[in-house]
């Protein structure tokens, strides 16, 4: 009969275990390593026991995960020693030091089994020995993993990069806005396994639940329903109006802070699209999914599922529908894997949608669907690929009921849906468009055909120059906010006689979402307008009006209609303005030092002509601010007068980071901005 080991202690090697499985950022206290991949322990024996033998038989190890750990799930996995480690399944060989005191152990984990927290222990003869805990990550370096990227460069940005730009704005105006993503924070691992713990099915059956974590495409829609806090307790809570009693979303510039608030007291207010995705992606990085933002400019609501987008107007110009909408922008993640239950031919990026929209199979949440299904059209793969196909590829209608309850379609398009799909760019912070990867080109016969196959038969008819009233929006340069600009719409007769009509122009603040505010502007003339003519009309916009109606989004629609009743023919245009935004002037004052202060001098000129009340400037960086943001309060500045800030930090590790600085006031709300920082040793 064997001899049990005497065991003086176990060095699970963290630091180069780290090293090799591409963890070490995640820090040194514990073993964090990536499935299918050998790390390696040392057991340490005591001084007069006997050498260690390789073929030892009595030497079992097991490792266990969940709360109800089985070997049937493959939570629980017992395996013995063996010449070389599996590629495939769970094993382990060991080694002997040459002084016969410690045992040099191999263990491979299987590359399909689920991520979490194992515990890891020895039996001997029925003595079992705790011999420690390791977190398993999926693994994107292993070719055996279903999330597997063999680009070096992509795996460095989509799962390694800690900071990422988010695109906002409109497809004639995009800007990019920095993000600390912060994955490797202390406490963040953790809190995303809460997450996973927190979730409906965990509770309702939490060996079932922990056994589905192998694969990423459940673990990628258990957090597209846990990102968001609308069927549970989930992470963020969505609104899109009155932001009392919680944090307005434009103003955060991080995860890091919203996932530790959400582990402290539970649902974190408030999120929009972009902070849904954001957390998300962080969240999937952490692990080991790799995942990117992506923004669709153009993004269309299509609430009753027709692929249709159909807004309604009385003959005052007034809207009369509720339900379809189409925002300037919508923000959602892909994230990398393979799809084997959908066939050959689907796999690489899955899009998926934290942001609370619609139900999927009662739940709010949506995806992951393959961007390569939405692109063919391909509406049977799961999961929600008719919601975001029409995201990206709905048609927009415009209809006029005349008082005889009749509608007429006086406008439209084809095109204004899916618009300038943009994320990140690997290794660099420059926007790049995967339309293409969404859709063919507008008007090609792929996309016919696609559109045959999704069965969208409602798709309007090309339009071109055709007879009849042209009507279209031009901007003025420089609309920077607190400034009073002219905007123009320019009626052109492509008929051949002369044509009388009314002209309507009107100016209203409106959310990214395309929730609609107050009116801000009104312009309305009767027209006469000779064949082959046009009339320029143009339209002051004020600060004094508009500054009252805009929200922190700073935008404002506009719309023109012409009406010529004899014909009955209704013509309208529509664009969005952006008001541009006061720069941020950052200047580092010397070299960043690790352990050292350093101050950062803020600058940010007030452009509009009244005083900002509450002005604040806050700052925040991986390894710079010691994972919280650091805000200094300014009070007011007047009109055309300089906000300024000297802000002090201390790095606490050494290499690459990026500063992020929000600067907030009453009037002005969330301007950012972002340095780029190295600190020395």
């Amino acid at each position: 009969m064997s001899q049990v080991l005497d065991i003086d202690h176990c060095d699970l090697n963290i630091k180069s275990n780290s090293s090799s499985h591409h963890t070490d950022l995640f820090g040194e206290k514990r073993l964090i390593v990536r499935r299918g991949q050998p790390f390696n322990i040392i057991i340490h024996l005591k001084a007069e026991n006997r050498n260690f033998h390789q073929d030892e038989k009595s030497f079992t190890l097991t490792v266990e995960t969940g709360p109800l750990p089985r070997k049937e799930s493959d939570t629980k996995a017992t395996f013995g020693l063996s010449e070389s480690t599996a590629e495939t399944e769970w094993s382990a060989s060991a080694t002997s030091d040459p002084s016969g005191n410690a045992v040099s152990v191999s263990i491979s984990s299987s590359p399909n089994a689920p991520i979490g927290l194992y515990s890891l222990s020895l039996d001997q003869v029925g003595q079992t020995t705790v011999l420690g805990e390791f977190f398993l990550l999926f693994n994107a370096w292993c070719p055996r993993d279903a999330v597997y990227m063999s680009s070096k460069k992509k795996r460095q940005e989509y799962v390694l990069e800690q900071h990422g730009q988010i695109f906002r704005g409109t497809h004639k105006r995009i800007k990019g806005t920095p993000w600390n993503f912060a994955q490797f924070d202390p406490r963040i691992l953790d809190i995303c396994l809460m997450i996973l713990d927190a979730n409906p099915k965990f509770v309702s059956d939490a060996d079932k639940d922990c056994s589905a974590r192998r694969n990423p495409i459940y673990v990628t829609r258990v957090l597209s329903a846990m990102i968001n806090s609308n069927d549970d307790r989930g992470v963020l809570v969505g609104e899109w109006e009155e932001y009392s009693g919680g944090v307005h979303p434009g103003m955060w510039i991080g995860s890091s802070d919203i996932l530790q608030q959400w582990a402290e007291s539970g649902p974190v207010r408030y999120g929009q699209c972009w902070v849904f995705a954001a957390v998300a992606c962080t969240v999937s990085r952490a692990l080991g999914i790799p995942c990117r933002v992506v923004t669709n400019f153009g993004s269309a609501h299509d609430s009753d599922a027709n692929l249709k987008i159909e807004n309604l107007y009385n003959e005052d110009g007034d809207r009369i529908s509720e339900g379809d909408s189409v925002w300037n922008f919508h923000v959602w993640v892909e994230s990398w894997m393979t799809r084997p239950d959908l066939g050959a031919g689907f796999d690489g990026w899955q899009t998926s949608d934290p942001t609370p929209q619609e139900t999927s199979d009662g739940v709010f949440c949506c995806g992951p669907a393959p961007v390569k299904a939405i692109k063919e059209g391909e509406m049977t793969k799961k999961y929600d690929a008719p919601f975001i196909f029409a995201e990206v590829n709905a048609d927009v209608v415009d209809l006029v009921r005349l008082t005889n309850g009749h509608f007429v379609e006086f406008g439209g398009s084809t095109k204004s849906v899916g618009r300038f799909i943009s994320t990140k760019a690997v290794g660099s912070d420059e926007r790049h468009d995967i339309t293409h990867k969404y859709k063919y080109p507008e008007g090609s016969e792929e996309e016919r055909q696609v559109y045959e196959k999704a069965q969208h038969h409602n798709k309007l008819q090309q339009r071109g120059e055709e007879p009849g009233l042209r009507l279209k929006i031009k901007l003025a340069d420089n609309m920077i906010v607190g400034s009073d600009f002219e905007v123009f719409a320019i009626v052109k007769n492509n008929c051949m006689d002369t044509r009388t009509c009314s002209f309507l122009f009107f100016a209203r603040a409106v959310g990214y979402n395309g929730k609609q505010g107050d009116h801000c502007g009104f312009a309305s003339e009767k027209l006469e307008i000779p064949s082959g003519e046009e009339r320029r009309i143009s339209m002051r916009l004020e600060y004094d009006r508009y500054g009252l109606a805009i929200t922190s989004d700073r935008l404002i629609h506009l719309s023109a209609i012409t009406i010529d009743k004899q014909t009955i023919d209704y013509q309208k245009a529509e664009k969005t303005v952006v008001l541009d935004e006061p720069d941020i002037e950052i200047k580092l004052v010397g070299e960043a030092t690790v352990n050292q202060s350093v101050m950062v001098d803020l600058t940010l000129l007030n452009p509009l002509p009244e005083a900002l009340q509450d002005c604040s400037f806050t700052v925040e960086g991986a390894g710079l601010t010691d994972g919280k943001p650091i805000t200094v309060k300014l009070g007011t500045v007047d009109s055309k007068q300089e906000a300024k800030a000297s802000i002090e930090f201390r790095p606490t590790s050494v290499g690459s980071s990026v500063l992020l600085v929000n600067f907030d006031s009453d009037k002005l709300k969330n301007i950012k901005s972002f340095i780029n920082i190295t600190v020395n040793q």
